[in-house]
């Protein structure tokens, strides 16, 4: 059966050597939302990327890179993104990291 609702998409852009409390960024936030009973999280690296300082990270061999671009996506109720925004507030946990959110409709098959 489908089920659809509305919900709210949180993307991080940060770089795989990112960290907080000495691990991972994207693995310290993966294991605190699943504590935190959030909905989803799911983590992408990237091929090649660059930010706000212009500097090409690459999986190219020839440029074999150790900090890779990271994305990671959020999808959760409209209400529980906020309580997370108010996290990285109050803690810098994602430091000087881009966000973007968007509205999105979810769509659920089964139970």
């Amino acid at each position: 059966m489908l089920k659809e609702s509305t919900g709210t998409l949180l993307r991080i852009f940060i770089g795989e050597s990112d960290k907080y409390e000495g691990k991972n960024l994207y693995r310290y936030l993966t294991n605190y939302l699943r504590e935190n009973e959030y909905a989803g999280i799911t983590v992408l690296r990237g091929i090649t990327g660059y930010g706000k300082a212009s500097i090409i990270h690459s999986s190219d061999l020839l440029e074999l890179s150790s900090d890779l671009p990271i994305v990671i996506e959020i999808t959760d109720t409209e209400a529980n993104i906020e309580k997370l925004k108010q996290v990285f507030d109050e803690t810098g946990m994602i430091g000087s990291a881009l966000i973007t959110e968007e509205k999105v409709k979810i769509i659920k098959y089964g139970n």
